[in-house]
C-alpha cells in the first residue's frame, strides 16, 4: 500500500536533507500529521523565511539577516585578529565556546583541486582585501587537518607572505578527518590557544 500523494511528496522532500534516508523521512513526515496547526503554520513560514531573509554578510561571508552579520555588528571584538573558517556552521561552534574575542572571515569552502574547487572559487581575495583595509594585524586559519584544509593554509600563507601580517594556525590536538562541528568545547578553545605560527 502507498502513501497519498500529499505524504509521499512530504517523505521526498524531507529525503532531500542531508543525513535522512527513506525510513527517516517517512518517520518525519507522519510525525508532521501530528503537529498542531500553529506549529506547521511556523515551520511553513521558517522555511520561506530563510530563503527570503538569509544573505551572506557583505563583510565577512556569514550568514546575516541584513548587510552585517551579529559579529560583524558587534563594537567590542578585536578588529585587528581575524579567524578563518570553512563555513557559517564552525563561526557558531567558536561563538558557543566563547574563548574568542575577535573577527571572522568565511572562505565558503576549501581547495580541492580533485573536486574542482580553485583559490578562485573560495572567499580569499575579500580575505586578502579585508587585511589590506582594515590592517589586520594577525590571521587565525582554523580550518578541518585535512588534504583540503592544508593545501588552502598553505596557499594563503603563500599568497599572504608580502603582507605584513602574523599567520597562525589552531593547534593540531583537532584529530585529522574530524569536521569542526563534532569537536568539543574544550578541545577547540586549548587548539585556539596553542596555535602556532605559519609565517
Amino acid at each position: 500500500m502507498k502513501y497519498p500523494n500529499t505524504i509521499n511528496n512530504l517523505i521526498e522532500s524531507y529525503k532531500k536533507l542531508p543525513g535522512i534516508g527513506e525510513k527517516t523521512a517517512e518517520r518525519m513526515a507522519l510525525a508532521t500529521l501530528e503537529l498542531d496547526e500553529e506549529i506547521i503554520e511556523l515551520f511553513s513560514e521558517s522555511l520561506k523565511n530563510v530563503k527570503k531573509n538569509i544573505t551572506k554578510c557583505k563583510k565577512c561571508n556569514n550568514l546575516s539577516e541584513g548587510d552585517l552579520c551579529e559579529v560583524c555588528k558587534l563594537t567590542n571584538r578585536d578588529e585587528f585578529t581575524i579567524c578563518v573558517v570553512e563555513e557559517p556552521k564552525n563561526v557558531v561552534i567558536f561563538e558557543k565556546v566563547g574563548c574568542y574575542k575577535g573577527l571572522y572571515h568565511v572562505l565558503g569552502g576549501l581547495i580541492s583541486p580533485m573536486e574542482g574547487i580553485n583559490p578562485e572559487d573560495i572567499n580569499i581575495s575579500n580575505l586578502i582585501e579585508r587585511i589590506k583595509i582594515d590592517k589586520i594585524k594577525e590571521i587565525i586559519i582554523a580550518v578541518k587537518p585535512s588534504i583540503e584544509g592544508e593545501t588552502t593554509a598553505l596557499y594563503i600563507t603563500k599568497i599572504l607572505e608580502g603582507i605584513d601580517v602574523k599567520v597562525t594556525r589552531i593547534a593540531h590536538g583537532i584529530p585529522i578527518g574530524v569536521d569542526m562541528e563534532y569537536i568539543d568545547a574544550l578541545t577547540l578553545e586549548l587548539a585556539l590557544e596553542d596555535r602556532t605560527n605559519l609565517s
